[in-house]
């Protein structure tokens, strides 16, 4: 067996949410417990951070991972989905698992894969743990793939759970209000064990406080605690960032919802701390030698753990941005940094899937660019000609072309230094643009 058939067995033999929708997702925890019974309950050997959230919890697992490494833990990272290759999903210090080990597993346990008839993500996960205690890792950062109660990750027992935020999306699974979500998303809360939530509102803040008091679990609001004292953005991209407890540092994640991200993020380090992780980095009392490693995770996070696709840069003349956020809550950002964004013309290659809220993601994007509608390789793709048709509702002008690739060279046709182009709305629409570069 090759990589490639390795692969192509987990993406188009078993059921996969992210490209059959609904279809590819299974509900509740069975196939996940028989096979963490059939491995060896390889979590079990490893410490883990657990993090859910509507966004923001990819850039938070990284930056933890970056910030354990540079304290000198050996750290897994499960997140997902990928961008241009499978093995971005777990990772050990930054390295992504090899091609051998993906093809040796899905060799030596395809037999027993067939009979349990388990879904993509749920072989993915067990792939991750079992990789994990294999390389003997201190700590494993592990990503919620969606919601939390019932997700295949959810069989853990962390030292600390962070909940990002909360925002109305998958709300074919998880629920059709905030506090549905909330309730879903709060399902990874354990006993006893302190979570953090980055934002919340009233209404989450309610669900939150209850599952938290029934689990006897130490709750912590990022927000009341609002370690980030102050941020400035820096002019090649990036912040810095004052806080009150952890001195000056720079991170060189750029878009204007890195900051919340920030401040969940030190906040949780805190509560690291006190439960017994990270003191001999975060010594209060040496403001400058949290600051020079601090710097040391943050400025280079994306060379330590692989992050890619967050307000990236990817050429400057003319400048060319990329973001896989894909959801009204990432929106709601993302089309005010876009609006603030200073050029001569603005083009957005853009594209959907069909199970997102279109309406309002529209009611998002900036009027004054050319648009240049397109299609991930998906099959749950939202047609980019009817895409173009809801776009018109909104005042949203340009043309419609079947490849991303055809897209972004149509953008880049005629656009001068002085032009601003982004790519964007969905992570496969991103992933066929950075593809298309290799």
């Amino acid at each position: 067996m090759t990589y490639q058939e390795a692969t192509e067995y987990l993406f188009n033999q078993t059921p996969n949410y992210e490209n059959q929708g609904t279809g590819g997702y299974k509900e509740g925890l069975d196939n996940s417990i028989k096979l963490d019974e059939h491995f060896g309950h390889p979590h079990e050997h490893f410490r883990s951070i657990h993090i859910a959230g509507t966004n923001g919890k990819g850039s938070v697992s990284n930056l933890i991972a970056a910030e354990l490494q540079v304290c000198g833990y050996r750290v897994g990272l499960y997140t997902s989905p990928h961008i241009v290759d499978f093995r971005e999903r777990i990772r050990v210090n930054g390295v992504p698992v090899s091609e051998d080990y993906v093809i040796k597993f899905v060799e030596s346990e395809m037999d027993f894969l067939s009979s349990l008839n388990p879904t993509f993500f749920e072989i993915t996960t067990a792939m991750a743990f079992k990789y994990f205690k294999d390389m003997d890792v201190d700590i494993a950062v592990v990503e919620v793939g969606l919601g939390g109660r019932l997700d295949c990750t959810n069989i853990i027992t962390p030292i600390l759970s962070i909940i990002t935020n909360i925002s109305l999306d998958h709300t074919q699974l998880l629920g059709n209000s905030i506090e549905q979500i909330a309730m879903e998303k709060g399902g990874i809360i354990k006993r006893g064990i302190p979570v953090v939530i980055g934002e919340a509102v009233p209404e989450t803040r309610a669900v939150f406080d209850a599952l938290a008091e029934e689990a006897h679990a130490p709750i912590i609001y990022a927000e009341d605690e609002q370690e980030v004292a102050s941020f400035e953005h820096l002019p090649e991209g990036g912040y810095h960032y004052k806080c009150k407890h952890l001195g000056d540092f720079e991170c060189e994640l750029d878009g204007d919802f890195q900051p919340k991200n920030m401040n969940t993020l030190t906040v949780a380090m805190h509560v690291m701390v006190d439960i017994g992780y990270l003191a001999d980095c975060i010594e209060e009392d040496n403001r400058q030698k949290i600051s020079n490693e601090m710097n040391q995770a943050f400025k280079n996070v994306t060379k330590m753990t692989g992050l890619a696709a967050r307000w990236q840069t990817i050429r400057k003349n003319p400048r060319v941005v990329c973001d896989t956020g894909h959801n009204p809550g990432a929106w709601q950002y993302l089309g005010k940094q876009l609006e603030n964004v200073k050029c001569r013309e603005m083009r957005i290659v853009f594209g959907l899937v069909e199970d997102k809220d279109i309406y309002t993601i529209m009611s998002f994007l900036p009027k004054n660019a050319t648009y240049f509608f397109t299609k991930g390789s998906t099959k749950r793709a939202f047609p980019e000609t009817s895409l173009k048709i809801f776009g018109e509702q909104f005042g949203l002008k340009g043309e419609a072309y079947p490849t991303v690739e055809e897209a972004y060279n149509a953008a880049m046709e005629g656009a001068t230094s002085e032009d601003f182009i982004f790519v964007g709305g969905s992570t496969y629409v991103v992933a066929d643009f950075l593809k298309s570069r290799i």
